[in-house]
């Protein structure tokens, strides 16, 4: 997403990856960052606000497939090396994101109560993780493609919009959803289309089947995928 952000402060000094999915929580909704945001270096500090619009792309698509791709792929090659697992799950590290942590924990619980194909569980040796600062891009989620992502929280949009759906709607794109930014406040993945005052953290009954088929069916190929690649 390309929308403006209030006041920004400093940011952590991190490498971004290559393929960033945005979640911009600004004038409008959540979206993904510009192909152009995988610097290495952090960006500079402004104290400006700009005045535009979001739109949806097909970069911005791929990106949120990608990120899924990783995901499932390391999962799957802990999933082949431990066959045996009673339950898919998803790690994850919040260690980078402690001002963040009772938000991602309500997220953790509401994607956990939500779906039952896969579940989300804190632990070493994860998947993907959570990190926190502040960038004028937003918030986003972005992966090399390789197994390796995180989520990006920036403190000024969850300043702005409600935190938790910010929160859990990030988590959704590591499980697969795409935006949906044209949908109402129900929908989780409608972003900040609702605007500010849609507080709503849940994913609806679409996604939480949508969720479900993805993790049944693009496990299974996933899985067959590593299993022939071994």
């Amino acid at each position: 997403m390309r929308l403006p952000l209030p006041t920004f402060r400093t940011p952590k000094s991190r490498a971004v990856l290559s393929a960033a999915v945005g979640l911009g929580l600004a004038a409008g909704a959540f979206g993904a960052v510009p192909a152009s945001a995988d610097s290495t270096s952090a960006p500079a500090t402004s104290t400006t606000t700009s005045v535009t619009g979001y739109h949806g792309s097909s970069e911005e698509a791929k990106a949120n497939e990608a990120f899924f791709q990783a995901v499932l792929k390391s999962v799957a090659e802990k999933r082949a090396a431990n066959p045996g697992a009673a339950a898919v799950t998803v790690v994850y590290d919040a260690s980078d994101a402690p001002a963040f942590s009772a938000q991602i924990d309500r997220s953790t619980s509401i994607w956990n109560s939500s779906v039952a194909n896969v579940q989300l569980q804190e632990g070493s040796n994860a998947d993907f993780e959570y990190r926190e600062g502040n960038d004028p891009r937003g918030s986003y989620a972005s992966t090399d493609g390789h197994g390796g992502g995180y989520i990006f929280l920036d403190y000024a949009q969850n300043e702005e919009y409600d935190s938790t759906r910010v929160t859990t709607h990030e988590t959704g794109h590591v499980l697969g959803l795409p935006d949906h930014y044209e949908g109402p406040c129900s929908e989780l993945m409608s972003g900040g289309g609702p605007g500010p005052s849609c507080t709503n953290a849940n994913p609806d009954a679409n996604e939480r089947a949508e969720v479900e088929q993805l993790w049944a069916n693009g496990l299974a190929k996933a899985l067959q995928k590593v299993n022939q690649d071994r």
